[in-house]
């Protein structure tokens, strides 16, 4: 789960790490209001989504103008008037995609003197199993063509989770982001917050960027990102309550409550399958076979008829799915109930795409009898690669 950038802000100076202030605003009039309580000369103006590269993203409405979705204020007339071009309108960075997202609130927040841009994140490696940071001298909107260009710039610090978060942790990050004198104190100060917070609130992603050395010598966290650990939600419901469901893909939300595992894709063969990691393989073999896979979604083990159902629904609500794959192996989950699933669901929904159907397992030659006596348009398969050729086919020809 992923949070705003001023809510990100509120959870840092809560653990005592120095951010810039000001608040999050919903309407013009609400801009207006915060920027007047912000008494530095310039205010600065943000979009609110969970995507970077905001700064040099645009909108795809002309009336909300040519510059990003960072502005800069010198009154609050002016801040009222930024966010009356930016509310309601579409935001296109790098990582939104062309589609872009549509900004429902402003980040009203006063401007710091920079004197140097950095990079900090602290995250959950899985290949070292603990919680590593990476810093760089080299923060700020290209910190990607640094890592791709120069990683040697960039360093990476693993904690042993055993002993804990020490002092020459921090010394090292400071050395490495070239801080001098009392800034390598408030560096300790900072990390020891930072990674207090990734422990406590369960965080998979904590990331500053720009990390910012102001004139006066000071570090201040000038934007922030937050991705939470959805399986330890239960644990926050403070953090449950940032959430904003319309950054949210609305078939993700609609597979959660039916403890389904969806991600949308950009293909355009809709997936269901049971088993992540046999999941993971059907898509492997729809690329293999030159189509692309509309999205992962994974039944679990022991699905009922209602979640196969279900599966079908979320999976029909996608207007690019030109064909399903059906791809079960029957073990904790018998053949036969899929089978009967997917039958009444095909029954229900009338399915005007190509349908292939795969099964293995427990009762399998039951369940291949239930389909076949069922009437409808259903394409068996024998194995996997015979049902990655047939559904490749199947669109291909329907197209």
């Amino acid at each position: 789960m992923n949070i705003h950038e001023h809510q990100a802000k509120e959870l840092l100076r809560q653990y005592g790490v120095p951010t810039s202030g000001g608040g999050a605003a919903f309407t013009p009039e609400e801009a207006e209001k915060i920027a007047a309580g912000i008494q530095t000369e310039v205010r600065v103006v943000k979009a609110q989504i969970h995507a970077g590269g905001r700064g040099k993203g645009h909108f795809k409405e002309k009336e909300a103008g040519e510059k990003g979705g960072v502005r800069f204020a010198k009154t609050p007339a002016e801040a009222r008037d930024l966010a009356a071009q930016m509310l309601g309108k579409t935001l296109v960075t790098i990582q939104t995609g062309p589609a872009g997202r549509i900004v429902r609130r402003i980040y009203i927040s006063d401007a710091a003197n920079i004197g140097r841009e950095l990079y900090l994140s602290a995250l959950v490696d899985r290949a070292s199993s603990r919680v590593a940071f990476i810093a760089s001298t080299e923060g700020g909107m290209d910190i990607e063509k640094v890592a791709h260009d120069t990683p040697e710039k960039i360093l990476t610090l693993t904690v042993d989770p055993a002993s804990g978060l020490q002092p020459f942790h921090s010394r090292k990050i400071a050395f490495a982001l070239g801080l001098k004198g009392d800034q390598i104190k408030q560096c300790a100060k900072m990390i020891e917050g930072l990674y207090k917070l990734v422990l406590e609130k369960d965080l998979s992603l904590l990331e500053i960027n720009p990390l910012v050395v102001t004139k006066e010598g000071d570090l201040t966290a000038l934007d922030a990102k937050m991705s939470f650990d959805s399986n330890a939600l239960f644990r926050h419901p403070d953090i449950v309550a940032l959430r904003d469901e319309t950054e949210e893909d609305p078939m993700e939300i609609e597979a959660a409550k039916h403890e389904l595992s969806y991600v949308k894709l950009d293909g355009s063969i809709g997936c269901m399958v049971n088993g992540a990691g046999l999941a993971m393989a059907t898509m492997d073999i729809i690329k293999l076979y030159g189509a692309e896979p509309a999205n992962f979604l994974d039944v679990g083990g022991g699905a009922s008829k209602e979640k196969v159902k279900s599966a079908f629904q979320i999976i029909l609500s996608d207007p690019s799915v030109k064909g399903i794959l059906v791809n079960i192996f029957g073990g904790i989950m018998r053949c036969d109930i899929i089978a009967e699933g997917i039958v009444a669901a095909a029954r229900e929904m009338a399915i005007n795409v190509p349908l292939v159907v795969r099964l293995e397992g427990t009762n399998v030659e039951l369940g291949k009898e239930i389909l076949a006596k069922s009437g409808l348009k259903i394409v068996p398969a024998d194995d996997l690669a015979d049902a990655a050729a047939k559904i490749t086919s199947a669109i291909k020809t329907a197209a």
